[in-house]
């Protein structure tokens, strides 16, 4: 029998037992309910400003408006590290690279490390993973894992699964697909007597963006509008940012547009516009395959039971540029990039259709879910939990800046490493791999950062101050002085 909350258990026992009596596995005093099941959804590279609640201007996503209004978005998550491994690291620890060994691509996760399924299991949770991992090492800390060797295949991918690895098994279909049925499967066999985490992550939309047929077809022939600095010229920014090699013009692979050649007569602008509306359209295509699977995982929870007692999570590792600046990929600190989507629904307790503007960082979300769990969380862990903020209660000593660190140099797209401080109006970012230059931005008169200020004399003192804030939060987060990572690029993934 499925007991979905504190009354049915109790009515099981037969008993009036008090909260106080109940086995820890069971109960959280955090929320006077029942242990919540987590079911944590993020896909790769899914930019905020490509989601309709997000009030997005070129695609439509229902199921996630549709999770949206039944719970809290966040217009204010960034990730610390704006690369893939680097975030999903600090997703699992809570901590910034620099303590979880994880500054770049290249480098392979300790899976012996402190995370939060390890964190979880002892109170009683089923743990899994299904989905891209993309850390290298073995997945630890999971009762059942099934992930994507690297960056994995969008049509019948490999898969690795536990009690077998690293060898791989061939499944039929669209990924997509595939990792939502796989997490169905797994919350329709899980112990109804148990909590469960199940992180369910999904290729999609990394490149290269291959669509399934069906999705395709609804935007092969879309004209997508343009964003307003698809033609940014760069003027008066850091050489960092001019020499980066990530623009549409001429850094697009054919990799990218699946194989497709721009014809030879196409130059500048027009070229631009071309693949532009190429990439949009895969891009876009493949999100709307996880669109649908987000309606299909949620309609499951509802006629399962499980809605009521389920903390639905949905994020991205980080954000990316579509062709904001005249880039693809992501990396630097900029807004498009730096944003992760946040969505989360818990019902009875996260009140519903409520936006928050409070600032959350990819390292809060192991506390955040500890804190529900009724887990006690590590004084090591560098995240804060947000779990009063989703019951709508600001701390009064929340967060007013956050700390970004970007390693990867030299490497693909030829970022340069760079650090930075993001407060709720301004923005100073020190590149420091091959060049020493900064950017300051105000975000209020200037919010599609196209105007570096760094030498403007009207801003010299709130810059000066925002410098020992940096160095402060440095401090804080034990930073060591930061030097560049020497990576070659040939042993770099182009994907």
């Amino acid at each position: 029998m499925e007991i979905k909350t504190r009354r049915d258990f109790l009515k099981t026992l037969g008993v009036g037992a008090v909260a106080a009596s109940l086995p820890s596995w069971i109960y959280s005093c955090a929320t006077g309910k029942r242990k919540p099941n987590i079911l944590f959804i993020m896909s790769d590279d899914h930019a905020a400003h490509a989601i309709s609640c997000y009030g997005s201007k070129i695609n439509a996503t229902p199921q996630l408006d549709r999770l949206a209004s039944e719970g809290m978005r966040f217009d204010n998550c960034f990730c610390t590290n704006g690369i893939c491994a680097p975030s999903r690291a600090s997703i699992l620890t809570g901590k910034y690279n620099h303590l979880n060994g994880m500054l770049d691509n290249k480098l392979e996760f300790d899976g012996k490390q402190q995370t939060l399924p390890k964190l979880l299991k002892p109170a009683g949770y089923q743990t899994a993973m299904i989905g891209k991992w993309h850390l290298k090492s073995e997945p630890t800390g999971f009762d059942y894992y099934k992930v994507l060797p690297g960056q994995g295949k969008y049509f019948d991918p490999l898969f690795q699964i536990n009690g077998n690895w690293p060898e791989t098994t061939e499944e039929k279909g669209y990924v997509t697909d595939i990792i939502t049925d796989e997490a169905i499967q797994f919350m329709r066999n899980a112990d109804s007597e148990k909590p469960f985490l199940l992180m369910c992550h999904h290729k999609a939309p990394h490149r290269p963006w291959q669509p399934d047929p069906k999705h395709w077809a609804q935007f092969k022939d879309r004209e997508i509008p343009e964003p307003p600095t698809l033609f940014d010229d760069y003027k008066g920014k850091a050489s960092a940012v001019k020499n980066a090699e990530m623009t549409l013009e001429r850094h697009m692979h054919p990799l990218d547009t699946g194989g497709v050649i721009a014809p030879e007569n196409l130059k500048g602008k027009d070229l631009v516009r071309w693949r532009y509306q190429l990439y949009m359209r895969n891009y876009l295509a493949c999100i709307a395959s996880i669109d649908d699977n987000i309606g299909r995982i949620l309609d499951f929870l509802k006629t399962s039971g499980l809605e009521e007692n389920t903390i639905v999570i949905y994020t991205s590792d980080q954000g990316f540029f579509l062709g904001d600046h005249g880039w693809f990929d992501k990396r630097f600190m900029y807004e498009e990039s730096l944003q992760m989507p946040l969505i989360i629904r818990y019902p009875g307790v996260v009140p519903k259709g409520q936006v928050n503007e409070d600032m959350a960082l990819n390292v809060d979300f192991a506390p955040t879910f500890l804190d529900f769990a009724g887990v006690e969380i590590p004084t090591d862990i560098q995240g804060e939990s947000f779990r009063k903020i989703l019951q709508g209660r600001t701390p009064k000593n929340w967060r007013q800046s956050a700390y970004y660190h970007y390693y990867e140099y030299p490497a693909w797209h030829m970022v340069d490493a760079h650090y930075g401080i993001r407060t709720k109006r301004y923005k100073l970012i020190h590149y420091y791999g091959y060049t020493d230059e900064w950017e300051f931005f105000d975000l209020q008169d200037d919010p599609q950062e196209m105007n570096n200020c760094y030498h403007s004399p009207e801003y010299q003192d709130l810059i000066k101050k925002l410098k020992i804030e940096l160095y402060q939060l440095q401090a804080y987060y034990n930073v060591e002085k930061p030097v560049p990572m020497q990576i070659e690029k040939s042993e770099t993934s182009l994907f």
